[in-house]
């Protein structure tokens, strides 16, 4: 762990590599672009966006079973649509149910997709407790004897995209992640089967600000990198992803806001090749997460 604490001042050693350039919301970060247009779901996924975290509706095979086999919340019932081949993850589903004396219901085809949210289910449903929320300063401490390794969504709002963002996040290792409480998509069952279960493994932090939340994290010691285009520094030369780090990425259009970006104490930006100018959200979690991964990797072998 660096000299980073409470102590330090936000002015002191900015940089590290990185925050000289003063980005408005007219810099476009490096999750940039939406991943994909409106899906028929949407507008009944916006009805339903939960005033918490969510998550109480998972749908897809994956995210059932890893619901099943997390055994973080309790599971209410499992809908399953009639007619199936019940062989492979869906037969394992309901072993578990059956295991866990988790209510199966089965329904036919025709109301199984009335009841469904996202646009493939997969033929197959839960209803299970809340997501819970954590405190920011629950997900600063070290896990498991590991330094914190955050991943922070500043304002994210296609469900698919944070469902994306999280599954990554959780196969590099992340060990949290900070959502806002406003103007961004929380865990509804979109997300959830975007998730495939790493739901169940991240814990969740929802602020009702990211740039303070980011305030919060510096005086705990957590380093904040975050991802914009227009950024002087590459991903592949930050000097502190070793450390206890927050990744924090910008939203599908504008990217960064102006006072999340003022807040990260590194602006990074991923090298880009090709014509398009941009990636999108879920795109640039991925090659941050993964990079931040290595050097930790790195810095524990």
């Amino acid at each position: 762990m660096s000299s980073r604490g409470p102590n330090r001042g936000r002015g002191e050693d900015r940089g590290r590599g990185g925050n000289q350039r003063r980005g408005g919301a007219g810099n476009r970060g490096q999750g940039g672009t939406k991943g994909k247009g409106r899906q028929p779901g949407d507008r009944q996924e916006r009805r339903r966006r939960p005033a918490g975290l969510g998550g109480d509706r998972v749908e897809g095979r994956q995210a059932v079973r890893e619901l099943l086999l997390a055994g973080v919340r309790p599971t209410h019932e499992v809908v399953v649509a009639a007619g199936q081949n019940q062989a492979g993850m869906l037969a394992q589903i309901v072993e578990l149910a059956a295991e866990l004396r988790v209510p199966l219901k089965e329904v036919a085809k025709a109301k199984f997709e009335s009841m469904a949210v996202t646009e493939a289910p997969q033929g197959v449903m839960a209803r299970a407790a809340p997501l819970r929320e954590h405190d920011l300063e629950e997900l600063a401490r070290p896990s498991d004897g590991r330094s914190p390794f955050l991943l922070v969504l500043d304002g994210i709002t296609d469900p698919g995209n944070v469902g994306a963002a999280l599954r990554t996040a959780e196969c590099a290792g992340v060990t949290g992640a900070v959502l806002g409480k406003h103007r961004a998509a929380h865990i509804t069952p979109a997300a959830a089967k975007a998730a495939a279960g790493a739901v169940e493994h991240v814990p969740m932090a929802l602020v009702p600000g990211i740039p303070n939340a980011l305030a919060r994290l510096a005086e705990l010691g957590v380093w904040s990198v975050g991802l914009d285009v227009a950024a002087p520094t590459s991903v592949y030369d930050m000097s502190v992803a070793a450390d206890a780090v927050a990744l924090v990425v910008g939203s599908e259009g504008r990217g960064l806001s102006r006072l999340a970006r003022q807040r990260c104490d590194v602006v990074a930006t991923i090298p880009l090749s090709g014509s398009l100018s941009s990636l999108n959200a879920a795109a640039a979690t991925a090659i941050g997460c993964f990079e931040i991964a290595r050097h930790r990797q790195r810095a524990e072998g």
